[in-house]
């Protein structure tokens, strides 16, 4: 039975590679900013889950701060584009969920302290 090292090596660089791209997937859902609030999607609790492939798909579950955000129709195909922007992203779907329903909980206390809620 013979060792295929190039093999050990690919499947070892694998999660470093994925923490990598899962990286620069959430600088990106960084630039991206709420239409109502001036702060940016991640920090402000709107990403319910991220899961990146280290081959490069991303699959986003988001929400919005209310179900009548007069971008609901649209927001996701933005998020989508800015997420498929970054090097190493072969593809990505971002999905609409309500369920549970963003509160003020899911900001970071970065944003709190920015929206003087601290």
């Amino acid at each position: 039975m013979s060792l295929d090292l190039s093999k050990l090596a690919r499947q070892q660089q694998a999660p470093e590679q994925g923490d990598e791209l899962r990286q620069r997937v959430i600088q990106a859902l960084r630039g991206v900013h709420d239409p109502e609030i001036p702060v940016n999607i991640y920090d402000l609790g709107l990403i319910y889950r991220l899961d990146v492939d280290p081959a490069g798909t991303v699959a986003i579950q988001m929400t919005l701060t209310a179900p009548g955000c007069p971008v609901a129709g649209t927001f996701p195909a933005t998020v989508e584009c800015a997420v498929k922007c970054v090097p190493g992203v072969i593809d990505a779907h971002v999905e609409l969920v309500w369920d549970p329903p963003w509160t003020q909980d899911q900001m970071s206390e970065a944003v709190k302290l920015q929206l003087g809620l601290l």
